[in-house]
């Protein structure tokens, strides 16, 4: 499932715009209700006022009209309905509508008192305003009330918020569309990037070489680059190791066809007999090679093993490498021997790579020891608890000088030693690397002979860098 990068930066940055302008929008209503009642109450005041000035006493009576002017404040097109009462201080009322109710509070003189009241099921504002009467016995006031239903008023908070919401919705609109150019500008050198890679032969395995690439890619770009450097470095060792393969390969299965022919030739019973032989050990020859070249890509390949690494006992598989090749040196008349300092140590490894290890060490030394010579497994555990183990023999060992070209692959002490295929030590160093471990090429005690000690992480540090 793919996903568009332009689309999700528009989102992020649109969405939180959206969501503000949706809080705004909240907030904007209220403002303009407020807004509305503010008007619809200046306009009741003007209204009240208006018709206040108009009460007179006269001939010892109140006497009062409402003029069209305090009505026409209210003309609009919602259709609203306007309510008035004009009442004395003892409560005679002079004109209006009985309907519309009295504020039910203490009121001062010529400070107006707004209130929400209903008149005929319909929700009413209202004003009441409490004034002297210009010649009235003792000043006595005269209390205007003047209420309108809240159609002109919804209206008027609708249209306000209408107008501040298609602002806003436009600035929206406007910073969506500057914010997809700038993203269509921005991903710029990505899209050039990417048509760079694409445009790569597919055995390139060259460095990008970009110019002014932004801050921002520069990882991306090194990342880029470190991955065609390893991928360089790997086709590289595998163009290498099919080109040796195929050379070791060749050898043995020339040898092959040689002795099938001689074989297919011979008319001699014996000679017969000892060209079979001679293909068997050639076969097994060229199986070993098969297995160890497998064995060896496998170990190289760079991709996490099939197990996560565990806790091991290295003494068990020790025992089980000797068991199964017990029968191998007793054909060398080789003496196997183990030895075990301490408890039995565990270690974290992976079992196949683990038994590989151990399995070549001692194939190893068993090849290259000779008859009546002594082969020993030595597994100790230090102080810290770090782990090693040491595959001792009394063979011809190798000189101080060649111990580190005998880890490169098919590498032999002599062109005419057949006796191994020169990938056992790869193997075990490269397995060893795998799980941290470390190998190391030594004399042996007796001062004849060769020790490969590996050297095992203390096991709760192995699981905390697994």
């Amino acid at each position: 499932m793919t996903h568009s990068l332009r689309a999700r930066l528009l989102a992020w940055v649109l969405l939180p715009l959206a969501a503000a302008v949706a809080v705004d929008a909240a907030i904007t209503y209220r403002n303009a209700s407020d807004t509305a009642s503010v008007v619809q109450d200046r306009m009741l005041l003007g209204a009240a006022r208006i018709i206040a000035e108009q009460v007179r006493f006269e001939e010892g009576a109140f006497q009062g009209h409402v003029p069209p002017s305090a009505l026409e404040l209210f003309q609009s097109g919602d259709k609203d309905r306007v309510y008035y009462r004009v009442t004395t201080e003892s409560g005679q009322q002079l004109s209006g509508y009985d309907e519309l109710s009295l504020p039910g509070v203490a009121l001062q003189h010529e400070q107006p008192y707004f209130f929400d009241t209903s008149v005929r099921a319909l929700p009413v504002r209202a004003v009441a305003f409490l004034q002297p009467v210009v010649g009235g016995p003792g000043a006595q006031p005269v209390l205007v009330e003047i209420g309108q239903t809240l159609r002109g008023h919804d209206a008027m908070a609708l249209a306000l918020w209408r107008h501040a919401v298609s602002q806003q919705v436009l600035i929206l609109l406007l910073a969506a569309v500057f914010v997809l150019f700038g993203l269509h500008r921005g991903l710029k050198p990505l899209l050039s990037l990417r048509d760079m890679m694409l445009a790569r032969s597919l055995h390139a395995v060259q460095p990008l070489e970009v110019k002014a690439v932004p801050q921002e890619l520069v990882p991306l770009v090194d990342a880029v680059n470190e991955y065609a450097r390893r991928l360089g470095q790997y086709t590289s060792a595998q163009r290498v190791f099919i080109q040796d393969a195929a050379h070791q390969l060749r050898t043995p299965f020339t040898l092959l066809n040689t002795q099938i022919s001689y074989a297919v030739r011979s008319t001699e019973a014996a000679g017969r007999a000892e060209s079979l032989r001679a293909i068997r050990r050639t076969v097994q020859q060229a199986v070993r090679l098969v297995n160890q070249l497998l064995t060896l890509s496998s170990a190289e390949a760079d991709v996490p093993m099939a197990e996560r690494h565990v806790a091991l006992g290295l003494d068990a598989v020790v025992q089980g490498v000797l068991e199964d090749l017990a029968a191998q040196a007793q054909a060398h008349h080789i003496d196997l021997g183990f030895e075990l300092t301490g408890a039995a140590p565990n270690v974290q490894a992976h079992p196949i790579a683990l038994r590989e290890i151990v399995l070549n060490l001692v194939d190893n030394a068993i090849r290259y020891t000779p008859a009546g010579g002594v082969v020993t497994t030595r597994i100790a555990v230090s102080a810290t608890d770090a782990v090693t183990l040491t595959v001792e023999d009394n063979g011809p060992g190798i000189p101080p000088e060649l111990r580190e070209r005998v880890f490169e692959r098919f590498y032999r002490l002599g062109d005419g030693d057949s006796r191994g295929c020169g990938l056992g030590l790869p193997i075990v160093r490269e397995f060893a690397s795998r799980m941290g471990a470390t190998v190391q090429l030594a004399t042996a005690t007796s001062g004849r002979g060769l020790a490969v000690t590996v050297s095992f992480a203390p096991l709760a540090a192995a699981a905390h860098t697994a």
